[in-house]
């Protein structure tokens, strides 16, 4: 009779380990909702804290757009918040530069019943007239004359007349160059600069969509649509005190301030161009003496071999002529503000 090994049990002997085998996967059956149901419940607990660190990392997520706001606006617009001072006060406006080409002039408006107005039309037209009638006779006498030669000279061949053609390209590279030069314009209407006595007053302005020559700027629509009064903070060297000129100018050599009557001119030179206020531009023009002050005053403030003959150019100019034409000056520019609350 064949043997059993003492390692395998009898079949009809149930296994001694089978309860304990089956008790736990009856275990792990039951505590699985348990599991579950705690999950869900620290789910639940945590989700408050997990959504508000989610919408705080959104927040943070998508970062300020750079150029909107303070001086990031002003060098992504390329257009400056700039102060002037006058003897009637203090304003703020705007400047941006641009190239002439893209830019149309301020619009000068005329009274057409104006009597000064209408004399000085007149004037200019007996003037063309004037013109016409000199040229008609001068073009006459010159035919006459060459009729003659033409006569005297026979069978000799007429000199060769210049290629119309070769004026035409000389006209066009300078209209060219003219095109790309930069050029100011200001926050002007019609020949008038919009000076604003605060902040506040200057961005209302802006948001108001009233008509003025900063319009045209290819930047104006992200300066409308970002400017806040804190952004209306000019730099220094767009801080500009015209009402110090004249005193200063009268004090003598000594006392001449040079940083005030270079950033003087500056100003005066981009808001004679921009307002087409042409005794300002005439007065300030290369040769006028006026320029060879602003001129000696650069090379004083360059200081060196440069800044010695500046200062002794200085010692030529008077001081009294000096002060005079930049009264003038100041009072066109004056006469040409329109002052805003």
């Amino acid at each position: 009779m064949a043997r059993q090994s003492p390692n395998r049990p009898e079949a009809e002997e149930p296994l001694g380990d089978q309860p304990a085998d089956s008790e736990p996967v009856a275990e792990s059956a039951d505590s699985s909702p348990a599991a579950e149901s705690a999950a869900a419940e620290s789910a639940a607990d945590e989700s408050p804290a997990d959504s508000a660190a989610a919408g705080e990392a959104a927040d943070e997520s998508p970062a300020a757009e750079p150029g909107t706001s303070g001086r990031a606006l002003w060098e992504k617009a390329n257009v400056s918040p700039v102060e002037i001072a006058l003897p009637a006060g203090v304003g703020y406006t705007l400047r941006a530069f641009r190239k002439a080409g893209v830019i149309t002039p301020t619009e000068l408006a005329t009274d057409d019943d104006d009597p000064f107005e209408e004399r000085r039309r007149a004037a200019e037209a007996r003037a063309a007239e004037d013109d016409e009638v000199i040229v008609d006779e001068e073009f006459a006498a010159l035919l006459a004359e060459g009729d003659a030669k033409d006569a005297k000279a026979g069978d000799q061949e007429e000199a060769e007349e210049p290629d119309p053609a070769d004026f035409e390209d000389e006209a066009d590279d300078e209209a060219d160059k003219a095109a790309d030069e930069e050029v100011p314009v200001f926050l002007s209407h019609k020949g008038r600069l919009l000076l604003f006595k605060s902040p506040e007053s200057l961005v209302s302005f802006i948001r108001s969509g009233a008509p003025h020559d900063l319009a045209q700027v290819d930047t104006w629509t992200t300066v409308a649509e970002r400017v806040q009064s804190s952004d209306v903070d000019p730099l220094p060297e767009d801080r500009y005190e015209l009402d110090l000129v004249v005193e200063n100018l009268r004090g003598g050599h000594d006392t001449w301030d040079l940083p005030l009557l270079i950033a003087a001119g500056e100003v005066a030179r981009d808001l004679g161009y921009a307002l087409r206020l042409k005794p300002v531009v005439l007065a300030l023009s290369p040769g006028s003496p006026l320029d060879d002050l602003d001129e000696s005053l650069r090379k004083a403030e360059s200081g060196g071999m440069g800044g010695y003959f500046g200062r002794r150019r200085l010692r030529k100019i008077g001081a009294q002529q000096a002060s005079l034409g930049w009264r003038s000056i100041i009072g066109k520019i004056s006469a040409a503000v329109d002052w805003r609350e």
